[in-house]
Formats: structure tokens, sequence, C-alpha cells
């Protein structure tokens, strides 16, 4: 998978509600239309992110679960 991204942030090792508390922060900096890869390897980022992004103007672009690590795609929406 090839998508361009703007940040990477690696929380692996965080449990929750780092991994999302950061990645909001990360976004924040970012501005709209860019992309932000976050590694985590907490099993409840994936529940997590996907409801963020939901009551969010922002859009998972692409999710990977690999063995215990969770990879997704963000671009920051307005």
């Amino acid at each position: 998978m090839e998508i361009n991204t703007d940040q990477e942030l690696d929380v692996s090792g965080l449990q929750c509600p780092m991994p999302l508390l950061k990645a909001k922060l990360a976004l924040n900096a970012l501005d709209v239309e860019q992309v932000l890869k976050v590694i985590a390897t907490d099993p409840g980022s994936e529940r997590d992110f996907h409801a963020f992004v939901e009551h969010s103007r922002h859009q998972i672009l692409a999710f990977e679960k690999e063995g215990g690590t969770y990879s997704y795609w963000i671009r920051k929406g307005s």
C-alpha cells in the first residue's frame, strides 16, 4: 500500500487513551488534507480510532492489522 504521509506517529507500547490523545495532538498540528500515519500496539486502538473518525471530520484512508501492530492512515478534515 502506497499512501503519501505528511507525518508518522509511533505510539507502540502505549495503552488507551494515550494512542488516540497523541494522534489528536498530531492531527491538530497538520494542515487540512494532510495525512498522519499512526502505528499502535494497543488492541483497543482499533475501536477507538474508528469511533473517533465517525465523530470528527477526519477520515481513515487505510487500516492494516499485522500481528500485534495496528496502522492507520488518517486524513485531516476541515
